[in-house]
């Protein structure tokens, strides 16, 4: 087995309630949930992260997003051969 650091978080109690409902829903342990969400967030591109954690102002928002979607789609269409 791969060697595991763990680690904790502070939640607020409504946080906790969405944690709790949806690791019910999907059948999996808060642990193995939060840890395939950090591994998901960790390979995200840079700009991406910025975006989820809130340091793009929210003045351009819309405008990153806009960018980050087409810059997305234009590398997936590179990926299918299109």
């Amino acid at each position: 087995m791969a060697q595991r650091i763990i680690l904790r978080i502070e939640l607020t109690p409504n946080a906790k309630e969405h944690l709790n409902q949806t690791s019910d829903t999907l059948g999996m342990t808060q642990v193995a949930m939060l840890s395939r969400i950090v591994e998901w967030f960790s390979q995200q591109p840079e700009l991406i992260q910025r975006i989820i954690v809130g340091h793009v102002p929210a003045q351009i928002e819309q405008q990153v997003a806009r960018v980050m979607l087409r810059r997305l789609a234009s590398e997936g269409k590179k990926s299918v051969g299109v």
